[in-house]
């Protein structure tokens, strides 16, 4: 995006989305950032920064803001463990994913890029590392939000597939400085795992994922934009890597040997399910569900190399990403402590 657009962002008070706007806005471009009126929009201060009240459930509010936006980013989604109403994943990500693009296309944008999940394409056999190409090797969906975005992005698909200029980002497990929310799960895992408070490695810590820093992705995002083809998807991450050996980079970049402790999956399944059964009787959001725990107890390696050649996709080492991390979290306990 070499000349200057007006932008319009969903999901931008998220964690990969505050620092998307900021770098938007960082290249010289406008930005009408989509939030709620519940929403932390700390960080969105700039001038160039416009704060549009909204909602994806509310299509007038997503056209009041788009009006005058060249481009769009949608990354808004409901992305938790649990929702007391399971048809809300049904609602944000897919009546929301509508919404978004049905208002886009009467708007008549230039180009939105559709922030879409690794899950949707599904766990890999041991041995073997997936691409944008590959088919699902299992039908069966873990979670609420893995069936709801991959039905959304087969419906983004279709809009491409119309003649509306789409382009699909499938972020892996993002990580890294900025807010701690659920969406930054990895970095409070680093947080609470150097204060020796879930020092837990489920089955061994063997089992596989890739790991993005979010600086990437941010990256990532604006190169789907300028170079990314209409109709294709694009995985965005980092480096593949065992629980375990992030656990290990963590004592690295640390200086420190920490207490591990494995956790059979067995065990897992049963507090997760005694923990979804008390957020279904008592309305306390659970720290994991038993869908979350079969996720994790699949491997989820994936090759970056369609967007390295195509959009010029780099990545930062793991090692690097954990130490930059690690750095930073350790600034965020002195700050707390200083106030």
């Amino acid at each position: 995006m070499a000349s200057a657009k007006t932008i319009f962002v969903t999901g931008s008070t998220g964690f990969i989305g505050t620092k998307l706007v900021n770098e938007l806005v960082r290249q010289g471009h406008t930005v009408h950032a989509l939030t709620r009126s519940t929403s932390n929009i700390d960080g969105l201060s700039h001038e160039r920064i416009k704060l549009v009240t909204g909602d994806i459930l509310d299509r007038k509010s997503l056209e009041r803001g788009m009006e005058g936006c060249d481009r769009v980013f949608h990354l808004a989604a409901y992305a938790k463990n649990w929702a007391k109403n399971p048809k809300v994943f049904f609602e944000q990500n897919v009546g929301g994913m509508r919404n978004v693009f049905e208002a886009a296309v009467g708007l008549g944008v230039e180009r939105l890029v559709f922030t879409s999940t690794i899950v949707a394409f599904g766990p890999t056999l041991p041995g073997v590392i997936g691409t944008e190409n590959m088919p699902r090797i299992t039908q069966r969906y873990f979670t609420e939000y893995e069936e709801t975005k991959t039905t959304a992005e087969r419906e983004a698909l279709q809009f491409a597939a119309r003649g509306f200029p789409v382009v699909i980002v499938n972020p892996t497990r993002v990580y890294g400085p900025g807010k701690l929310t659920e969406g930054n799960s990895v970095s409070l895992m680093i947080d609470m795992y150097d204060k020796g408070k879930v020092p837990v490695l489920l089955n061994g810590g063997k089992d596989i994922g890739n790991y993005a820093l979010v600086d990437d992705l941010v990256r990532g995002h604006i190169l789907a934009m300028e170079k990314g083809k209409i109709g294709e998807r694009y995985i965005l991450g980092g480096e593949n890597a065992s629980l375990k050996r992030l656990f290990q980079l963590v004592d690295e970049v640390s200086g420190k040997k920490h207490f591990q402790m494995n956790l059979p999956p067995r065990i897992a399944y049963f507090y997760a399910g005694f923990e979804k059964k008390k957020a279904e009787w008592l309305g306390m959001y659970p720290q994991i569900t038993p869908g979350w725990v079969e996720t994790f107890l699949q491997d989820w390696v994936y090759s970056l190399e369609k967007a390295e050649r195509e959009l010029g996709y780099t990545i930062t080492p793991l090692k690097e990403g954990v130490r930059i991390t690690y750095e930073w979290l350790l600034n965020q306990r002195t700050d707390r402590r200083s106030r």
